[in-house]
């Protein structure tokens, strides 16, 4: 069944407790011994990532069924169709493994290149953000049915201070060109979607990436940002487009931005670093 494409809020209203039912479960295995390994391109998975996957897989197809979903662990050589959706069970394995709760459950429906509607849910954070053609935030209540939803738009750039996201375990030097040229003055070390949310809240100004990622580590948090009044652009200035088989779903570098006009200071690099 075809998501209605006319309703992306609703849309995204459902992707919801798909998020949180996820967050939860990882929540609740964070303090377990549970099997860790080193995947191929050196990234690590546990298995919390592979117990996320197989719930969000399966509540997509009993919502949509039919919808080709990419997803990290175990659907990431999926082929896309003019609906799909970009799956990240657990975004921040790493903080997973050493307790540091910043990781996230993320969901996006792509149309076409573009999302059409998201969720990102941080149990940590007890926090979880929407999108479809405005972006939402709610705290997560009770078993992730009850939601309280107001929303949320980025801040304009000062003129002086701005405050930057940084991965804390990704840093390289094409990055750190990028944040030289603005006038940073704060860097917050924030990992996996939640940078995106939290420049769309309003709480930071700035993240980019000049490193590899990948399109389910994006296109939510990309979702979310935009239709709260910011931009993620890579070089010129051009919107992130996903769907990209060819290419393995990697994405090039990329700018996070609460304020669009900050675009035309950023030069990013043509290929990832």
């Amino acid at each position: 069944m075809l998501p209605d494409a006319s309703h992306p809020d609703e849309i995204a209203l459902r992707l919801a407790p798909i998020a949180v039912e996820a967050a939860q479960l990882l929540r609740s295995m964070e303090n377990a011994l549970i099997e860790r390994r080193i995947k191929d391109d050196g990234s690590p998975t546990t298995a919390a990532d592979l117990a996320a996957e197989r719930l969000i897989l399966r509540r997509l197809d009993e919502a949509w069924p039919g919808v080709p979903v990419v997803a990290e662990e175990t659907a990431s050589t999926t082929h896309t169709d003019e609906f799909f959706f970009l799956v990240d069970p657990l975004d921040g394995t790493r903080d997973f493994i050493h307790g540091t709760g910043e990781y996230s459950v993320n969901i996006a429906l792509i149309r076409g290149n573009r999302p059409l509607a998201a969720a990102v849910a941080a149990p940590a954070m007890g926090s979880v953000w929407i999108a479809g053609t405005t972006a939402r935030r709610s705290t997560m209540l009770g078993e992730g049915s009850h939601f309280d939803w107001h929303d949320i738009k980025v801040r304009s750039a000062p003129a002086e201070g701005l405050v930057a996201l940084v991965s804390r375990r990704h840093g390289d030097v094409a990055t750190e060109a990028c944040l030289s040229i603005l006038s940073i003055g704060t860097r917050r070390m924030t990992s996996s979607a939640l940078k995106f949310c939290l420049i769309a809240s309003g709480e930071a100004d700035v993240y980019v990436r000049c490193g590899a990622t990948m399109e389910w580590d994006t296109a939510a948090g990309d979702h979310i940002l935009c239709c709260a009044g910011g931009s993620v652009v890579g070089p010129g200035s051009v919107p992130l487009t996903y769907g990209h088989e060819d290419r393995g779903y990697r994405n090039g570098p990329f700018a996070a931005l609460g304020d669009a006009s900050l675009s035309s200071k950023l030069d990013l690099p043509t290929a990832a670093a």
